[in-house]
């Protein structure tokens, strides 16, 4: 498969999936783009992803929840190995392992960039950067992980 055989309305498919799925969508994912190997999502920031307490009104920044970039790593890793399954539409994927660093609190928007690393005959293998605004306005990385992901073949 190459970059032309993905097609056009993968990503609109992919939404519809997410917007469909409870958790996802509550969490308010987003399919940017997707191309061959490669996926990026975002989670944009709300007040309910956050780690604040009752009692801070506003003394310290709201910061994302490490969960949220977990579960972004998970997802846009698995999705990204999707175009190299027979029937990446009715095949499945099921994570084994994952892995992951957190480097800086999440404070803005997150965006997850995944790229598959391989994608062999049972199991896959994706690596993925989730980024987010920092207060000087410059996008910094804030986790990094990785996953392997059984390949359900049909």
């Amino acid at each position: 498969m190459t970059d032309a055989e993905i097609p056009d309305q993968t990503t609109d498919l992919l939404q519809r999936y997410i917007d469909a799925h409870g958790y996802l969508s509550w969490l308010g994912m987003h399919v940017e783009s997707m191309d061959y190997g490669t996926l990026v999502m975002t989670v944009p920031f709300d007040e309910k992803l956050t780690n604040s307490r009752p009692g801070e009104n506003g003394e310290t920044p709201a910061r994302i929840h490490g969960g949220i970039a977990a579960t972004l790593i998970d997802t846009a890793g698995g999705i990204a190995l999707r175009p190299f399954l027979d029937d990446p539409m009715n095949d499945d994927v099921a994570t084994i392992n994952l892995n992951l660093n957190y480097l800086r609190p999440a404070g803005d928007d997150l965006t997850a960039t995944a790229e598959v690393v391989r994608a062999g005959e049972s199991v896959g293998v994706s690596t993925v950067m989730v980024e987010s605004e920092a207060p000087d306005g410059e996008s910094k990385p804030v986790a990094t992980g990785q996953g392997a992901y059984r390949l359900f073949r049909s």
